[in-house]
């Protein structure tokens, strides 16, 4: 299998991964990574960058802000560098969740926008969905709700239409749990009743979350029987409740306890508050153990043990204040964690720059020249365009060195280097000495011909008396063309090299090219 096969095959994967449903995220990681590292095998940065993406998502869901953060930013400073539209678009979404999970929602949604306003017009309906969703729910977190709503209607029509019911589902729970918030108890009933015929088309069960969101509507008719027929399983050991995030079943628990408190049933609100904070203590949910005290100093108060009641919600307020603490500097750290990454990156993008760059004129150097010339050469291959290159060598250049001084020569160099800077070529780098590579993408031999004529001329016309005195400046130019992409870089570098000493031979000061090897 060649290289391209092995792309095209490694893509399908990667758009198959990219492809699945929010409920899947927990089978996404180690593909990811198996993915970034094949795409690092096959030298494709962009198939890399998609499999890193997969990963940050992940992470993010998991609730690792500043791991997943950082690997967002780098993603998508990869895709500015490289104008990469489809990896702006996914970067930009998976930075507007990482805002909005440290509270930053003002940046969340300056994100959600970019990751809409970069979608192609050609982008699937299901991918365009969930980016309207994300830019919706970030409206709606900054109090923008009619705007948000219109993001949701055009979401849900995307994903209804296409048959992408999974995510139709996921978009119907965030609107009915956002009626909820909102006091709407018509138009979140109305949205739990689409998530139930929906759920029809899935083959699944609902999860926890959907759960938790549907018996919240409930409550709010205080239909408490629905509510315990909805979550009672969760309480037990063996429930088939699938729990799609760390806090998910511990929310059910709190909002069944709460329905039961509320229904005068205590004893039961009990029951459903010891293991909330059971399973808050055994997986780390501070925040669950933290409401968990609040609905205790609820339950207490509503069985008249007001004293009790009162302990009950100072420690609540204690683990509020703890908690928010903790989260100032877990928003900190994460920002932090992303600014590092960014720097860093930068860092090491400057000196891999430095390492390309020759240190007198500043153009690329033949280390640029040597990792760069066989990537076009193979794409020329595959579009089966031509790709010229020429080398330029200053005629007599030891006599200006030997005459005036390495100064002197030294000047005439980066003068030399700012006019070849200006000429139509892709890739103008400097091998040494006096010997400069130019690479032309996309010209066929006798266009490069015409482009070194003029750009010899130039040359020679240009004023050097300042600088040289009467010593002239000329360059002779050796050319060679690869039609189609199929020559190896060593021939083409060969090829143009006997063409620059044919030049030299017949008088120096003129440009000699050839198509293909002996033409």
């Amino acid at each position: 299998m060649d290289a391209l096969t092995d792309r095209a095959a490694l893509a399908e994967v990667i758009a198959e991964l990219e492809s699945r449903s929010v409920s899947q995220f927990r089978t996404l990681h180690a593909p990811a990574v198996t993915a970034e590292l094949r795409a690092a095998e096959l030298g494709d940065a962009e198939l890399a960058h998609r499999a890193m993406l997969l990963q940050c998502g992940v992470l993010l869901r998991e609730g690792r802000s500043a791991e997943g953060g950082a690997l967002a930013r780098r993603v998508l400073d990869w895709a500015v560098l490289h104008d990469s539209p489809n990896l702006l678009a996914r970067a930009h979404r998976e930075m507007a969740i990482f805002h909005r999970q440290i509270g930053d929602l003002a940046d969340a949604l300056r994100h959600a926008v970019q990751c809409v306003s970069n979608l192609a017009d050609s982008a699937a309906p299901a991918l365009r969905a969930r980016h309207l969703m994300s830019l919706a729910v970030a409206l709606d977190d900054n109090g923008s709700a009619g705007e948000a709503q219109r993001r949701f209607d055009e979401a849900l029509d995307l994903a209804t239409a296409t048959g992408e019911f999974e995510l139709a589902l996921h978009i119907l729970n965030n609107v009915a749990y956002i009626a909820y918030e909102n006091d709407d108890d018509a138009g979140a009933r109305a949205f739990v009743g689409r998530m139930r015929e929906t759920l029809s088309h899935c083959g699944r069960a609902f999860t926890a979350n959907e759960l938790d969101t549907m018996a919240r509507v409930e409550m709010m008719s205080g239909r408490y029987a629905v509510v315990e027929e909805l979550l009672g399983a969760v309480l037990h050991e063996n429930s088939a409740v699938r729990g799609d995030e760390g806090d998910a079943l511990a929310e059910c628990l709190l909002t069944l306890a709460e329905a039961r408190r509320l229904d005068g049933r205590h004893d039961a609100c009990q029951v459903a508050l010891d293991a909330a904070f059971a399973m808050s203590e055994e997986r780390g949910l501070e925040t669950v153990r933290m409401r968990a005290h609040e609905e205790k100093a609820a339950l207490l108060a509503a069985t008249g043990r007001f004293e009790e009641a009162y302990e009950e919600y100072r420690i609540f307020h204690a683990l509020f204040a703890s908690l928010r603490s903790i989260q100032r500097e877990a928003r900190a750290h994460a920002l932090h964690t992303v600014f590092e990454a960014t720097e860093a990156r930068k860092d090491n993008e400057r000196f891999r720059e430095m390492a390309y760059r020759d240190a007198l004129t500043g153009l690329y150097n033949r280390r640029y020249l040597n990792e760069k010339l066989p990537a076009i050469l193979g794409a020329a291959r595959i579009d089966r365009q031509p790709v010229s290159l020429a080398i330029v060598d200053l005629d007599h250049f030891k006599r200006i060195n030997d005459t005036l001084s390495h100064s002197t020569g030294d000047t005439v160099l980066k003068q030399v280097s700012v006019l070849l800077a200006e000429a139509e070529a892709s890739i103008v780098a400097r091998l040494g000495g006096e010997e400069f590579v130019l690479i032309l993408t996309g010209v066929d031999a006798g266009e490069a011909h015409r482009r070194c004529e003029r750009l010899r001329r130039q040359l020679e016309a240009y004023a050097w008396g300042p600088i040289t005195g009467e010593l002239a400046v000329t360059t002779s130019i050796g050319v060679a063309t690869s039609p189609c992409g199929d020559d190896t870089m060593p021939d083409l570098m060969a090829r143009a090299d006997e063409n620059l000493y044919a030049a030299k031979r017949g008088g120096r000061n003129r440009v000699v090219g050839t198509s293909t090897a002996g033409g």
